[in-house]
């Protein structure tokens, strides 16, 4: 091991030095790198001792004449006495070398200074000697575990994860997305483990000098961004797939679980396929990897041609997973795979234009897996759960653009939210169905033939997509796709168009505002948005013509361009406006016209509306009771009418809107008359679903199943019929199993529910039982329906308790499923209080155990937020969030918009509290 010996010198006690003269969060652009040579040492086999290290020689482009190399290095040591810089080009190719370097701690910055000025138009070749120690904390390059249940044993895997800016980590680098360049990578490990990486394996060889290592080179990929790279060693099998274009795809995990890699190895090849034929470009590697890793910080990432994922979005059990596990599986997948030329083929030039990956992913994901899955009909639901996430996050003032400007890289990471996923999904969904298939297919097509293996902005896709819509006539020629994007992406929010109909000259006038939850803000700039304006009425019921009959437009100044809708029908007739929900806004009517649509609804005619479009109006009436812009006795009118519903998305914008409303009021006196309306809508529905029965296996329609599952959730809450009886029972035939691991009685896709209803109506040895389930189960997706289950206990001792173990570390609870258990706890009556107390009592070591990893804390936040309601609480909340900064470093987004949050419900309890009691009241 005297290799890594040698390598002791610390960075800071060599050369260099910490002050730094650069001080831009940017690297400077004189310099450009070409190629990278990577070679990595792992050392696994020693739990007293895991580190790695090696060697990296960056080829560099001078642009402009310097005397500096910056680029990035963080927490790695390097050994100063071995760095050499020489030049490459050029008839008189001489040794430079390095006089001093310094560092810029806040920036990540290892600035090298040259012997002589680094000249323009000549090639460099940069060589760093580096050693680190391999972490355990799911970023950079780091190491992960499972347990080996034949010998017992505890087994050791590295892995990386450098999204967006953790490359660094692992070895000095130009770490931005706008650096690109191929890698030649090299990994040296005992021979018991497999190396895998971005390529193929080149060459394997015995190491020179370390007995039994060996050196596996991997083919020089094509030029890739740092955060794409990737490199594992681990003992994992694999699973091969077959593919009609030559392609290898092989999905890895470890081998006690390789029997759950049989969907995702079906699935994804398929998913491929589709992207190939839709882009018309064929996937550029010769392999592809996706492998399941047991510790995962996120739910997957695209590196290209290694795909890493947690378990619980790769491995699929038909014995433990259930449907709503197998779509979230396949969705993931199918938005990784899209990343391959979204992202990896051509990547943004920076992380303010994310959304060009990540919001592109989740839409043509929807696409792909409608494609694959019609059976699903998951494309509706997949768009609905976008709009209705970006409706919630996008309607506070603390939200932000899709497209904005981004520094430091705690900024970077708050950029990975719903706005640049849900909002850039739904915006880009918006524009497919105003463009139509021809036009937009073919704008992608163009933007990735003209940007592969560079980098893009949002104009250059704005632009492919102008061309090809005025060419096929989709677009009107006056009209220009950026300047309908640049609304939608560059100012924060949606509208809300309100509808004032003059029933007489059968006309309507819109007029348009951004929508806000907090109401204490003022409207006073209201924001213009380019709006594709598509309705329907009462006679004509058109639903499915979802291309724009007229544009709300904005001037110059960015004012909205006053707008009159004319031939529309009389009085005794509903408009609807933005068929089905095909562009992310609201609408809000006149009474009659809400008068109208209740009367519709509230007959045996409720399906005459488009099922998204009674989602819609839901989703709609609850948002502006809940800001006191309709009144509740008009939007529980409204959703009365779900006693006849038997579809899913109703259902689904019904129960993402009354669990607001339930985390409030379950706190106050009038729950009874809340949990006495809930009942009454319920009721009709779950009978129809034949209860908590199993009578999955005889519903034809697999949105049905989801459906129950959701109805189930709800009805074992607010005990309706037998659902709490049979969920128990249920629960006391698999304790009476000889082998409850083996087997269980307890129909899949009601387990979460039938879980948690018998924790919180059972003892003590009821969690016992489950808490063991839990330790013994090898399928990742039944552990996180157990951890989620755990935390519905009523017992203030067993949820203390368990809001230690999850904390712990040592106690089978990862560090990436964490969030799971804890979020589970605040969710119930008596866990929020606790938690909540938990959490501000022990921020200090909860920082500690997360270790700075991103985006953690914030997870914890978000279900606390939505029970906090009162004045007094709200001021406490905020003065031990202001206390706790220190704690909370890279979380400022999140502070701000769980404070708006807790600001809406206080305003809600005080504003709507006593009109929302009387309403249910009158209903009953």
């Amino acid at each position: 091991m005297k290799w890594f010996v040698l390598m002791v010198i610390i960075l800071g006690l060599g050369l260099a030095t910490t002050s730094s003269t650069y001080n831009h969060y940017r690297l400077p652009t004189a310099l450009r790198p070409i190629k990278y040579h990577l070679r990595v040492l792992t050392l696994l086999e020693n739990a007293e001792n895991f580190r790695f290290g090696g060697n990296v020689k960056i080829e560099i482009q001078v642009l402009e004449n310097t005397n500096n190399i910056t680029l990035h290095s963080k927490e790695l040591t390097i050994d100063e006495t071995k760095t050499t810089l020489r030049q490459m080009s050029g008839e008189d190719s001489k040794d430079n070398c390095v006089f001093s370097t310094e560092v810029n701690l806040a920036n990540d910055f290892y600035i090298l200074h040259s012997c002589k000025e680094l000249l323009a138009g000549h090639v460099y070749e940069l060589s760093l000697h580096f050693l680190s120690i391999l972490l355990d904390r799911l970023e950079g390059y780091y190491r992960s575990s499972y347990v080996d249940p034949v010998a017992n044993e505890t087994r050791w895997i590295s892995i990386t994860h450098f999204e967006p800016a953790s490359a660094r980590l692992a070895f000095p680098c130009f770490d931005e997305p706008g650096y690109k360049a191929p890698f030649s990578i090299t990994l040296a490990y005992h021979k018991k483990f497999t190396g895998v990486s971005n390529m193929p394996v080149k060459e394997t060889k015995p190491h020179e000098s370390l007995t039994d290592y060996i050196w596996t080179e991997f083919q020089e990929s094509l030029p890739i961004s740092t955060y794409l790279v990737a490199y594992s060693v681990n003992d994992f099998s694999h699973k091969p797939s077959t593919l009609p274009n030559g392609t290898l795809f092989r999905t890895w995990a470890r081998p006690n679980a390789i029997d759950q890699c049989d969907y995702a190895a079906e699935f994804g090849p398929k998913v491929l396929k589709y992207y190939e034929e839709l882009f018309g470009i064929k996937f550029p590697l010769p392999k592809i990897d996706q492998i399941a890793v047991p510790d995962f910080n996120i739910g997957a990432m695209e590196n290209w041609g290694l795909v890493t994922y947690r378990e619980t979005a790769l491995l699929y059990s038909a014995e433990f997973s259930s449907l709503k596990d197998k779509q979230e599986l396949a969705n993931v997948v199918a938005h990784e795979l899209a990343h391959q030329w979204f992202g990896n083929l051509v990547t943004m030039k920076w992380w303010t234009d994310l959304w060009l990956k990540e919001g592109v992913a989740t839409y043509l994901a929807t696409l792909c897996v409608e494609n694959i899955h019609p059976e699903w009909r998951s494309m509706e639901l997949e768009s609905l759960a976008n709009l209705l996430s970006i409706f919630r996050k996008d309607s506070l003032k603390s939200s932000h653009p899709i497209s904005r400007p981004v520094g430091k890289v705690s900024q970077i990471s708050e950029n990975f939210d719903e706005i640049s996923y849900d909002k850039g999904s739904s915006v880009l969904r918006m524009m497919h169905l105003f463009l139509g298939k021809e036009a937009f297919q073919s704008g992608l097509k163009s933007y990735l033939n003209r940007y592969a293996y560079k980098n893009a902005e949002q104009d250059n896709l704005g632009e492919s997509l102008t061309q090809t819509a005025h060419k096929t006539g989709s677009l009107p020629k006056e009209y220009d796709i950026k300047t309908i994007m640049d609304s939608w992406t560059l100012q924060t929010g949606y509208p809300v168009i309100n509808v004032t109909r003059n029933y007489t000259a059968r006309t309507a006038k819109l007029s348009q505002e951004r929508y806000l939850l907090n109401t204490d803000i003022s409207r006073a700039h209201k924001g213009c948005w380019w709006v594709p304006l598509s309705y329907t009425s009462q006679e004509e019921k058109d639903f499915n013509n979802t291309a724009p009959k007229e544009w709300m437009e904005c001037t110059e100044t960015g004012e909205s361009v006053p707008k009159i809708i004319e031939d529309l029908p009389g009085a005794d007739e509903w408009v609807i406006f933005n068929n089905q929900l095909s562009a992310p806004y609201k609408v809000n009517y006149d009474a009659q016209n809400w008068r109208l649509l209740i009367e519709t609804l509230n007959s045996e005619e409720y399906q005459s509306i488009h099922v998204v479009n009674r989602a819609q109006l839901i989703d709609d009436v609850l948002y502006f009771a809940w800001t006191g812009e309709q009144d509740y006795e008009i939007a529980l009118q409204v959703i009365s009418y779900l006693q006849r519903e038997r579809e899913l998305l109703p259902w689904k914008s019904a129960f993402e809107n009354l669990k607001l409303v339930n985390r409030i009021v379950r706190q106050t006196p009038s729950f009874g008359f809340f949990k006495s309306f809930v009942k009454k809508i319920i009721t009709p529905v779950y009978e129809h679903l034949n209860g908590i029965n199993d009578t999955f296996s005889s519903i034809p329609q697999q949105d049905q199943v989801l459906l129950k599952t959701m109805v189930v959730n709800w009805a074992c809450q607010y005990q309706v019929g037998d659902c709490v009886p049979q969920a128990l029972a249920y629960y006391r035939n698999w304790r009476s199993e000889a082998n409850p691991d083996e087997k269980n009685p307890v129909p899949i896709n009601v387990r979460s529910t039938v879980y948690c209803t018998s924790i919180k109506h059972g003892s003590d040895s009821d969690w016992e039982f489950l808490w063991t389930r839990y330790k013994r189960s090898n399928v990742a997706a039944e552990k996180r329906t157990i951890l989620t289950a755990l935390g519905c206990s009523r017992e203030v001792w067993v949820l203390q308790r368990y809001l230690e173990l999850i904390f712990d570390g040592k106690e089978g609870i990862r560090k990436g499923d964490s969030k799971w258990a804890f979020q589970a706890v605040v969710k119930t009556e008596v866990g929020f209080l606790l938690a909540k107390k938990y959490f501000m009592d022990n921020i200090e070591s909860i920082s500690a155990y997360y270790n700075q990893l991103l985006k953690s804390i914030p997870r914890l936040l978000v279900p606390l937020q939505k029970q906090i309601y009162t004045r007094k609480d709200y001021a406490e909340f905020k003065t031990f969030l202001a206390d706790s900064q220190k704690f909370l470093k890279g979380s400022a987004e999140a502070i701000q918009q769980t404070l708006e949050i807790i600001l809406t419900n206080v305003q809600w309890q005080e504003r709507n509290y006593d009109q929302f009691t009387r309403a249910i009241k009158h209903l009953l």
